[in-house]
């Protein structure tokens, strides 16, 4: 015999669900979807539009005001309008992978590199110079200690394997990145392209400095042969550029290498 329903009790339907959750995730979505993008998704329909504009300032100008604590120059470079019109770009079109707030700038340059593409009004170097205050700013936040590698500070680094920091770059670009401003935006690469090492030194500053090609040279084949000593780097890079003496090259570079260990961009030579 079929169980009687209580008197009361509401009727049981297995077939039937409360749409409450999916209602809550459906309004989430086009609260944020409005957020990132007011021109091109509507408010939800059960919020006051006054309300809605304070989320759509507050978290439009964090977002803007962190970027250009994070990238100063460019920055500098655009107008309000043109500044503003850059954020809104990445903020509607760019799906961020992390919600740390420290990591927006690389969020900003992988938009900028990988989804935004070319536009016509903007500058020739303008991924460039992301990428370079990206990376002055990703050195500072780097949570390594150079005095946590291994390394004998004071090994000679003729006879010994140079340790090359982890928190030094050699960077090459086709603009004078590091020398833009608003008063010098270059429209054309010059002749030859610009190497610079950005590292962090064991007092936690960030620097630059600017090689020319030979150094540069030596330095990525120090990443590509750790095993050589410097006497055998400094050998190879003058077989490669054919030099006449190989000796003034030895004697040259082995300045070069104590000057980087100077700077803590080497920390001395591998230990035994």
């Amino acid at each position: 015999m079929p169980a009687r329903p209580v008197a009361g009790a509401p009727e049981r339907n297995p077939g039937r669900k409360t749409d409450g959750p999916e209602r809550l995730a459906r309004l989430q979505r086009d609260f944020a979807a409005h957020i990132r993008d007011p021109d091109g998704h509507p408010a939800p329909v059960d919020v006051e539009d006054r309300r809605m504009a304070i989320y759509r300032r507050l978290f439009f100008n964090n977002v803007s005001s962190l970027l250009a604590s994070n990238f100063p120059v460019l920055r500098s470079l655009c107008d309000d309008n043109r500044w503003a019109a850059l954020v809104r770009e990445f903020y509607a079109e760019h799906r961020c992978q992390t919600p740390l707030f420290p990591e927006l700038a690389g969020e900003f340059l992988r938009y900028l590199q990988d989804v935004r593409g070319t536009r016509p009004a903007d500058p020739p170097f303008l991924l460039e110079l992301a990428h370079y205050e990206w990376v002055e700013l990703a050195l500072s936040l780097d949570e390594r200690e150079l005095n946590d590698v291994p390394a004998d500070r004071a090994g000679d680094l003729l006879q010994g394997r140079p340790v090359l920091s982890p928190l030094a770059r050699a960077l090459t670009y086709r603009y004078p990145v590091h020398r833009i401003r608003f008063d010098f935006q270059p429209q054309l690469p010059p002749s030859e392209a610009t190497h610079l090492l950005v590292y962090r030194n064991r007092d936690d500053k960030v620097k630059f400095l600017q090689l020319n090609a030979v150094t540069q040279s030596l330095l990525q084949l120090m990443l590509a042969e750790p095993g050589l000593n410097g006497a055998e780097l400094l050998h190879r890079i003058a077989r490669s550029i054919a030099h006449p003496d190989p000796r003034r090259v030895l004697e040259g570079g082995s300045g070069v290498l104590a000057d980087l260990r100077a700077r803590d961009v080497l920390l001395g030579t591998q230990p035994h």
